[in-house]
């Protein structure tokens, strides 16, 4: 079972190294997404292939902000095909009509999920998002964006704020025995865990200040029903996947 607490130690270990490296990071995306909760506005999560899990994370769940909204859409998603996914988010121009349909405007802002950082799907992405005025958060890996540019903009590069998930190049952490391959991805787990980080600190000083937290409370507790349909009710509208 050794390779199971090596991977444990690895990912435990690469989270504590991040709580302190991005602690300002964190503290700057806090600050941003709690003055878009104040006035009223949204915060898009936007991801193609697996980073497409984070949109979904945080969109509808249990102690999760009601301003979230998550962008998505078949063809950058995996289910409908992996491998088409994969040419489709380096396909330039293919994400601004998907974005469009969410009217995303000033005061947003538009968090962007991608470790590589370099596809066309999230670079376009940033752009979209600096022209129709949102604030554009990147969370990605700086230097596995900078190993895989070779001359490409990267999406650090467009964002207002970078939360550099430090996920090495390749993203598997294990190296396997007996063969040059890894195994054993984190992303999926710092990032959520960096997002879940976030938002709760933005609730927390939404709540601190005494204003009305837009939080979900999970179905099956007390009050559920009534708390998350007044919640669905206010966002319905501006939010396509309620």
């Amino acid at each position: 079972m050794s390779i199971i607490d090596d991977y444990f130690d690895k990912l435990t270990a690469h989270l504590t190294q991040l709580r302190d490296s991005q602690a300002e990071a964190m503290k700057q995306a806090v600050a941003m997404i709690g003055e878009a909760a104040r006035n009223d506005k949204r915060v898009f999560v936007f991801g193609t292939g697996h980073s497409h899990m984070l949109a979904e994370e945080v969109h509808y769940r249990a102690g999760g902000l009601a301003i979230t909204v998550p962008v998505l859409s078949a063809f950058t998603m995996l289910h409908e095909g992996a491998s088409s996914s994969t040419k489709f988010e380096r396909i330039s121009g293919m994400v601004q009509p998907l974005l469009q349909r969410y009217d995303i405007g000033a005061g947003d802002i538009l968090l962007i999920v991608s470790n590589s950082g370099v596809n066309a799907a999230p670079v376009d992405a940033a752009r979209y998002g600096r022209e129709v005025g949102a604030k554009v958060i990147a969370l990605t890996s700086v230097s596995y964006s900078a190993s895989a540019a070779n001359g490409r903009v990267r999406l650090s590069e467009l964002a207002d704020l970078v939360l550099d998930n430090e996920i090495p190049a390749g993203d598997a952490i294990m190296q396997l025995p007996n063969s040059e391959m890894k195994a054993g991805a984190v992303s999926t787990a710092v990032c959520a865990t960096l997002l879940h980080a976030i938002f709760t600190a933005v609730a927390a000083e939404l709540a601190t200040e005494g204003s009305d937290v837009p939080v979900y409370r999970s179905a099956n507790m007390p009050g559920a029903t009534e708390i998350n349909d007044r919640l669905i009710e206010k966002y319905k509208a501006r939010n396509p996947h309620l």
